[in-house]
């Protein structure tokens, strides 16, 4: 089965008020190209799952969305990402505020098909105080073991960037860190991709690159090239992340006039005309990665 789409094909399977998980981490191989195709739809109420970066922020900007479950939102560099800070102090979407590894946990929970994960993440401290529809569960095998139970975090579509696809949904990522995406495939009912590059058979041109592949095609839908698709974000072996961008998106933050400026300039024309207004590939693809 061929599973290769384009943007505005993938996004018309989306519906107002989907659970959609997104992959990456802050600022690193999110995919953008798909989120700014959310930007130019009609979508809303939409509720978004993530170890976040600018895509809640421009998404929450643009009123798309209703509520955030979260590790943490930031673009690195700039510590709190700056329209989704905006969204929290002005109370516009609904938050579920966890910690990176209760998130985890939900998110396995749900791939894993149970409702729930116990852990000892969380005891002792304010967040089951201030999450309390979390419940202690006490363990079968020990009546002194009082346990959290994590929900399982179940999710309507997953988006993820890879570094390359083939039409049968095989993926592989490129990088020193998978980040979580393979849980967020695992928590998905279904999975949309965007791709640096599509091959017709990664069995067949990257056979030696196969230990790169995160999780099974069988849980991908679809298929988007997406050359440049995680820009202004890092993408592993092709480009780093674009601080200069994510600070000029960052200061229409609260700003409703600049804000409409920013869609317009760069949102609204579509990803070619998006990449020019950015400095074209060559540019892109100068940028360097990130050491740590």
């Amino acid at each position: 089965m061929d599973k290769r789409t384009d943007l505005t094909g993938a996004i018309a399977t989306l519906r107002d008020g989907m659970t959609i998980g997104i992959g990456g981490w802050g600022p690193r191989r999110k995919p953008m190209a798909l989120i700014r195709e959310i930007l130019r739809s009609d979508l809303k109420d939409l509720h978004l799952v993530c170890y976040g970066g600018p895509e809640v922020g421009m998404l929450c900007a643009a009123g798309k969305v209703s509520k955030v479950t979260y590790g943490f939102v930031s673009l690195d560099r700039i510590p709190l990402e700056p329209w989704f800070r905006k969204a929290r102090e002005t109370g516009s979407v609904s938050v579920n505020e966890l910690d990176e590894g209760l998130l985890l946990l939900g998110l396995r929970a749900a791939a894993e098909g149970v409702s729930f994960a116990p852990t000892q993440v969380g005891l002792g401290t304010a967040v089951p105080e201030n999450n309390p529809y979390m419940k202690t569960v006490v363990s079968p095998y020990d009546p002194q073991d009082i346990l959290l139970a994590m929900p399982a975090i179940p999710l309507d579509v997953a988006l993820i960037h890879v570094s390359r696809a083939d039409h049968w949904g095989n993926t592989q990522t490129d990088g020193p860190d998978p980040y979580f995406d393979d849980l967020f495939a695992r928590a998905s009912e279904r999975v949309i991709v965007s791709a640096e590059e599509v091959v017709e058979r990664l069995d067949r041109t990257h056979s030696d690159q196969a230990y790169k592949s995160l999780f099974h095609r069988g849980m991908v839908k679809s298929v988007v090239p997406a050359p440049l698709g995680a820009h202004p974000t890092t993408s592993h072996g092709v480009y780093g992340w674009d601080m200069d961008h994510l600070k000029t998106y960052g200061a229409t933050a609260g700003d409703a006039e600049a804000w409409a400026e920013y869609m317009a300039e760069y949102v609204a024309g579509g990803e070619e005309a998006y990449q020019a207004a950015v400095g074209g590939a060559g540019a892109v693809r100068s940028l360097p990665i990130p050491v740590f």
